[in-house]
């Protein structure tokens, strides 16, 4: 099957040093969502944003989220669906519900949903992530039924962690590709 990605940034957007930066550049099948406001994000208007956007796709696309936009995308499929959406991969959960691990303008994306999602994802944690603890993402992955890929330390698995067009995470998203075919 041939699947599209919609690349969704986190807080603050992902900069050009970004592995979602860089991914966007390589697969011509890429639509990346833009916001009015990465730096104070307002949980509604970045639903808006999202479901206008899901609204547009014509084929098979994958949501491909870092961080608080894992959030978002729990979000979305609580409220929303669409048979576009065949698949997510969650990279760096962000623990919104938790004051010691994120920014006080993440809250209003709390609570976390808790939730069978409707179509299969994956989430990739990384051992030494501020942003969340790894048990935590372990209990979100069960929760959403996704599968769940240790890729050890690499702290936010953001243009910090220097990934470049990250290889590992593409193969991980093949496999989500070919549990989706």
């Amino acid at each position: 099957m041939e699947t599209n990605l919609l690349i969704l940034p986190g807080l603050g957007n992902s900069g050009d040093k970004h592995w979602q930066t860089y991914w966007h550049k390589k697969f011509e099948n890429s639509i990346r969502l833009v916001q009015d406001n990465w730096d104070e994000p307002v949980r509604e208007e970045w639903l808006a944003r999202l479901n206008e956007e899901i609204a547009k796709l014509n084929e098979p696309t994958i949501l491909v989220a870092h961080s608080l936009a894992v959030s978002l995308v729990l979000h979305w499929a609580e409220s929303y669906s669409n048979k576009n959406i065949v698949g997510a991969l969650l990279v760096a959960p962000a623990d919104v519900d938790s004051p010691q691990h994120t920014p006080e303008c993440t809250r209003n994306f709390s609570p976390i949903p808790t939730f069978k999602l409707p179509f299969p994802s994956i989430v990739v944690a990384s051992e030494n992530d501020p942003y969340a603890s790894f048990e935590r993402k372990q209990f979100l992955a069960e929760k959403w039924g996704s599968d769940f890929v240790n890729v050890g330390q690499k702290g936010h698995i953001n243009s910090d962690s220097d990934l470049q067009y990250w290889e590992e995470g593409q193969l991980i998203l093949q496999q989500l590709i070919e549990k989706i075919s």
